[in-house]
């Protein structure tokens, strides 16, 4: 038992109750700040604990597995609770420079504590009930801001954001239900022995498919795209800026235990024939949307539903190699998205639009935000040393080793689509004559704070990519445990014999 595991659910939940208390701005920033820079420590902490200790848990109420509520860090969920505080602390900072006063004042700060809650409970949760209720929580807070301004477009988005997850949180519990029924059981490591110990008689693989589609449309997963790219166009940068680097990935976070955990039955069906040709359409749909566009942010948004695609490859091909590919490529993704919604909120802050055609020349009136784009732009891409190179070359390797052809030039083509989007914004919003007004001089405190944060961010990367070693031998660690999951189970379970229950 290891009281660490609750921090990252803890710390945003008591920071949220006590931004509510209180209305003085100054002092919400504050208490927001020293929340996330702590949870950004103690979730480093923990991801070294379980580097080097192994799998840590913590059951709720002191009940044991699987009667009552467990919380499970490994190496794939603790990173990932690692990457999205400093995705955190960096939009923390940008929203001092990037938000109106009104938007600060109504709700912001708590709503994003309890936004932390939803996404961290559903990394460490050992609960399929309690990913919903964790999924729901972060849902709620993300309707908040999104809607978070009241402008027209934001509020027609956000009612349509909210009426396609209210109709798939139904899919969900029907899920939940099915299993439940099937399984006598919701904790994710006894579900994982029942179904190892019995036959479903084919209900697994429909279960699986229900969950597909939950935690798919959660993904951006083409065809259940649609929401994503007009949704993030309308909310505040600061906010889609979160959403693009973490809130997106927790859908792929779902799919990635769950189709590693306990739908692995039947393979050649949920992962092969079903899995892997969505990934692919997802990967070429996005790509095609991104390249057509001539706004920054709706070119970004249709590019997240691309890079879905390479997760989801990695999870269907199923081996060792592609699944920490995996892992490396949303933890690069998780940091870049935030910085390059960052560096498009940095352009609507200076030029009033994200407009391409009326943004022109930004290289020449604001130089930094120039350069840290295109950093972050070639990171996209996976240009080495960034932290993309590694990742992307880990799924290309998996899918040539899977003996996969189609599917890795289908990858590499939507590389080039990928570079072509990166140039394409450079070309139109930074490069030549100086187009539209400038309402943020480059050597103004808020241009300057902006410019410090994309900075964090962009280095992050870096050391990513410099670190690249390391960084794979802990995915590659972390991909042994997924896809042996007797670590994540005797951890859950301890001494619990399943053979008590008759199976």
């Amino acid at each position: 038992m290891n009281n660490l595991v609750a921090a990252p659910i803890v710390l945003p939940l008591a920071t949220g109750a006590l931004l509510i208390l209180t209305r003085r701005l100054p002092v919400q920033r504050s208490l927001s700040l020293l929340s996330v820079g702590l949870g950004l420590i103690l979730s480093l902490r923990l991801a070294g604990q379980v580097w080097t200790e192994g799998v840590q848990t913590l059951g709720l109420g002191n009940w044991p597995a699987p009667f009552g509520i467990v919380l499970v860090a490994d190496l794939t969920s603790a990173a990932f609770v690692a990457a999205t505080y400093a995705a955190a602390v960096a939009v923390v900072l940008f929203s001092f420079y990037s938000l109106e006063r009104a938007q600060e004042e109504h709700f912001y700060y708590p709503a994003f504590q309890y936004l932390l809650v939803g996404v961290n409970g559903s990394f460490l949760t050992g609960d399929i009930f309690n990913l919903f209720v964790f999924f729901e929580l972060m849902l709620m807070s993300s309707y908040v801001l999104a809607a978070l301004g009241g402008r027209r477009a934001q509020l027609r988005e956000t009612l349509k954001y909210v009426l396609i997850n209210n109709v798939v949180s139904g899919f969900f519990l029907l899920g939940i239900g099915g299993l439940f029924r099937t399984y006598g059981t919701l904790n994710m490591a006894d579900l994982a022995v029942r179904i190892q110990m019995s036959d479903s008689g084919g209900w697994l693989s429909v279960i699986a498919v229900v969950f597909l589609v939950v935690f798919g449309l959660k993904a951006a997963m083409v065809p259940l795209h649609v929401w994503l790219p007009e949704t993030y166009t309308a909310a505040p940068t600061a906010v889609v800026a979160f959403f693009a680097g973490v809130l997106s990935k927790v859908g792929v976070y779902a799919l990635l235990r769950t189709y590693t955990l306990l739908f692995v039955a039947d393979v050649g069906f949920t992962h092969q024939q079903l899995l892997l040709p969505l990934a692919l359409v997802t990967m070429v749909v996005g790509i095609m949307g991104a390249v057509a566009q001539v706004d920054f942010k709706r070119i970004l948004s249709y590019d997240i539903v691309s890079q879905i695609g390479y997760m989801l490859l990695g999870i269907a091909i199923l081996t060792p190699m592609s699944i920490a590919g995996t892992v490396v490529f949303v933890l690069h993704q998780m940091v870049v998205k935030t910085v390059l919604f960052l560096c498009a909120g940095a352009a609507e802050r200076v030029t009033g639009t994200t407009h391409l055609q009326r943004t022109g020349g930004l290289l020449t009136t604001h130089a930094p935000l120039a350069v840290l784009y295109l950093m972050a732009g070639l990171a996209l891409v996976g240009v080495p040393p960034m932290s993309g190179f590694f990742g992307k070359l880990a799924l290309l390797r998996a899918a040539l080793e899977a003996e996969r052809f189609l599917s890795g030039t289908i990858a590499l083509v939507v590389s080039l689509g990928t570079l072509y989007a990166v140039i394409k914004i450079f070309r139109l919003g930074f490069w030549g004559e100086v187009l539209g007004d400038r309402r943020l001089n480059k050597d103004s405190r808020e241009f300057r704070g902006m410019m410090a944060v994309i900075g964090g961010l962009v280095a992050l990367s870096a050391v990513m990519g410099l670190g690249a070693q390391f960084v794979f031998e802990y995915a590659a660690a972390a991909a042994g445990q997924l896809l042996d999951g007797q670590a994540y189970i005797r951890a859950v379970l301890g001494t619990f014999d399943p053979a008590s229950y008759g199976l």
